[in-house]
């Protein structure tokens, strides 16, 4: 009897979704800023909340294309939400020298970057009844779409984090038919996207591509580099010759998440975040026909850094309807948040942004 009873009056029984919100000491009332004392909840079982994690994960990991090529740094806990990589500055080529003389020492120093971590999250309520009247499982399918948002959410700030880098090459202006050159870009304003004439992504290009990046003397990833591609822009590739399948390879067990083929020593993985660029804030990337342009960022080793703070990854979070539902149970939350700095690059050099257009130019919506 005196379990009902401190039950029934517990503080937790008249909670909802926003008065009642686990905090670093407390329980915190999110309207009024109230805090009251934790107490016993009853969570969801601990195996049906690992089955949940899991699906949320396997689904965001399917979906991670960028962030395979970061280079990951992880953050304690209890330390500040700042991560700093330091690169070792390069030495020039050894001096002549002069009998008797001693030649003047070259200057040795350090590099350090800087990346900060921000928080992200997003969650759904659901209530009782429709739990239990629907067909489906509905946690089931919210976690799974949860694990969507949460890919698309890290890609997302992957790909803005990248548009910033300085090495960029356009696509040469060539007739589509007969692949005849007519003119080279220097601004996306001067990029074609016609029936005469279009800035395409073509395997001269790519070789292009790959010149610039040998020059620079970017290391490659197992051997190759690596590009990512919006669907769009390996539309027209794939017509072109040349073009290895990605169910030709000699080891197709090593395959990364969305990659489609092999080009001139580069392994395209196609990517539907890909940069679809018309308008970034006040900044224009509209083709000379208002249309679309898209980047397609080439990598090699290390370009860029993703900070993995320790208790910050990604975390799938669900209050039963017995914990946050109300006075009578009414509804469940599920949701997830993560902590993460989108991208830091690291090495400028080693990433190129190739800029064209595709035959979906005039189409395609932006997808910043």
């Amino acid at each position: 009897m005196k379990d009902f009873i401190k039950r029934l009056f517990s503080l937790q029984f008249f909670a909802d979704a926003g008065t009642n919100v686990n905090a670093t000491e407390a329980m915190v009332n999110a309207y009024t800023g109230a805090t009251t004392a934790r107490t016993s909840t009853n969570d969801m079982a601990p195996e049906l909340k690992a089955f949940y994690d899991t699906e949320l994960l396997e689904n965001a990991r399917v979906e991670l294309y960028y962030a395979q090529f970061g280079k990951r740094q992880n953050l304690p806990k209890n330390h500040k939400g700042q991560v700093e990589w330091r690169k070792w500055n390069t030495f020039p080529r050894a001096d002549k020298l002069e009998e008797g003389v001693i030649p003047t020492g070259k200057t040795f120093g350090v590099t350090n970057l800087l990346g900060s971590i921000d928080q992200y999250g997003i969650y759904t309520s659901i209530t009782d009844k429709l739990e239990l009247r629907a067909y489906d499982d509905v946690i089931l399918g919210a976690t799974e779409e949860m694990g969507a948002s949460a890919a698309e959410t890290q890609e997302a700030l992957i790909r803005n984090a990248l548009l910033v880098g300085t090495n960029v090459l356009y696509c040469d202006n060539i007739n589509p038919t007969n692949g005849a050159f007519v003119s080279t870009p220097t601004t996306c304003a001067t990029m074609e996207a016609a029936a005469a004439a279009m800035s395409m992504l073509t395997p001269e290009m790519i070789n292009k591509a790959v010149t610039i990046m040998k020059k620079n003397r970017v290391p490659r990833i197992n051997g190759k580099y690596y590009a990512v591609i919006h669907p769009s822009v390996a539309f027209n590739l794939r017509e072109c010759d040349g073009w290895i399948e990605a169910h030709k390879y000699a080891a197709p067990e090593e395959l990364f998440n969305g990659e489609i083929g092999e080009l001139h020593g580069v392994r395209f993985i196609e990517n539907v975040f890909a940069p679809v660029l018309l308008m970034v804030g006040e900044t224009s990337y509209k083709n000379k026909a208002n249309g679309a342009t898209y980047a397609t960022y080439f990598f090699g080793k290390d370009a860029f850094g993703i900070i993995d703070p320790e208790g910050g990854a990604l975390e799938m979070i669900i209050h039963d309807k017995d914990e946050i539902g109300g006075p009578l149970n009414q509804f469940s939350t599920i949701g997830y948040k993560l902590e993460t700095n989108g991208a830091t690059i690291l090495y400028p050099e080693r990433m190129l942004r190739v800029m064209s257009c595709s035959s979906f130019s005039a189409t395609d919506e932006s997808n910043y």
